[in-house]
């Protein structure tokens, strides 16, 4: 990567600060640092290690013309998560996670395909053609529509992999993508249990400018992704072990 993830940047960002200890998840112990005014600080070494393994974790399902899908649907989070996807061309979840959203993506797409034909008919004019209370209802329907789904009209198939932005909130996203062994990449809080997600990173979920960096870090894996070269085996996938050679 062309800029280097280092301890400075991340302190300036407050990725190291963690939840108030009480409130802490003991599988988070290795990774944190020390205990400081009742607020857990989280050991930025690890993070750089987990960040580096997660960047290179999401370059190679990139490089086999995967899809990622960015989560989260958090007040600090839905900006940047936008932000950022669409920096990437990647879909993304910024508002209410849909139940069976992956384990029943089937009738999801059903309803994306029922919001594209609604554009469909908006640009070749039958729209038009509606009465005053047809327009009404398709209307609100296409809004509703939209606001859910807007952001994931172009995923035609099940993502290669799905980064989650507090992984605790996000809880049914979680344990859709376990079900259907899709690698998880996630920022992880001292209060989060780190225990089935492939990818981990021990960092600060609450804080826009944490979640902005460690964003920055990983869409920028994902470009450097859609340039590499040769398909890769979703094996070396399994348990977080993945190769640096493309």
């Amino acid at each position: 990567m062309e800029k280097k993830i280092n301890t400075q940047d991340l302190l300036k960002a407050g990725v190291h600060f963690g939840h108030i200890a009480r409130k802490w998840n003991p599988n988070m112990r290795p990774f944190i640092f020390m205990k400081k005014g009742g607020i857990h600080i989280i050991d930025l070494s690890k993070t750089i290690t987990k960040l580096e393994e997660a960047c290179i974790g999401l370059k190679k399902i990139v490089s086999m013309e995967k899809k990622i899908l960015l989560v989260g649907t958090k007040a600090q989070a839905k900006e940047k998560v936008l932000f950022y996807a669409r920096s990437v061309n990647m879909p993304c979840v910024t508002e209410r996670w849909l139940g069976g959203f992956l384990t029943n993506f089937a009738t999801i797409r059903r309803s994306v395909k029922k919001m594209n034909n609604i554009e469909k008919m908006k640009k070749n004019g039958t729209f038009d053609t509606l009465s005053k209370k047809e327009r009404l209802l398709i209307s609100r329907l296409y809004a509703k529509l939209y606001k859910n789904l807007g952001s994931i009209s172009s995923m035609n198939h099940l993502p290669g992999g799905i980064f989650l932005v507090d992984p605790y909130k996000e809880k049914i996203a979680l344990s859709e993508a376990i079900k259907l062994n899709i690698p998880v990449f996630a920022m992880v809080d001292t209060n989060t249990n780190p225990n089935g997600i492939q990818f981990p990173i021990p960092s600060n979920d609450d804080s826009s400018k944490s979640i902005d960096i460690i964003l920055k870090f990983i869409t920028k894996a994902i470009q450097e992704g859609f340039s590499s070269v040769g398909k890769t085996d979703r094996n070396e996938l399994k348990n977080g072990k993945i190769s640096e050679k493309s």
